[in-house]
């Protein structure tokens, strides 16, 4: 049982991780001429690199906000988790825990579908997705997987 709990809290941590380094890190979409994430934009050119501020569009804010709301869900499902491990009566299931697991998520899956359909739109055909885009998308499943785990999960003695 003791085994299951720390593959259960690793889960968690590695998605929650992956959560924190795909909202922070700057490189959703990378390039030759520099790179882009949720919170600013930076070109490379001749006199070195130059980085401003994201576009004020309600799409890239609604991205934004869903990122640190999965960041928050998370955080909170691990407290919870916690909280229920050692107040739980026996035989009672992880479903406050789950719940805020998996809506962390959805809100993840969201923030990068948001993102996936209206980058088009704004960047070139030299560009790509970086790596921090596939670790949100990395951190979707295992932080709906992780949520269906604490779901499913009793509490034994």
């Amino acid at each position: 049982m003791l085994l299951l709990l720390l593959g259960i809290i690793f889960l968690h941590v590695a998605a929650l991780v992956l959560l924190f380094v795909s909202t922070i890190v700057s490189v959703w979409v990378s390039g030759d001429a520099g790179s882009s994430d949720l919170w600013r934009n930076c070109t490379t050119d001749s006199l070195g690199p130059d980085c401003n501020p994201a576009s004020t569009g309600e799409w890239i804010q609604a991205v934004q906000a869903v990122m640190i709301l999965s960041i928050i869900f998370s955080c909170l499902s691990l407290v919870l988790f916690f909280c229920q491990l050692f107040t739980l009566q026996k035989g009672g299931r992880f479903f406050l825990t789950g719940t805020f697991q998996i809506l962390a998520s959805l809100f993840v899956m969201s923030g990068t579908i948001i993102y996936t359909v209206m980058s088009p739109e704004w960047v070139n055909g030299n560009y790509s997705f970086g790596y921090s885009y596939i670790l949100a998308w990395v951190a979707f499943p295992l932080a709906l997987v992780s949520g269906l785990i604490y779901v499913i999960l009793r509490k034994r003695e």
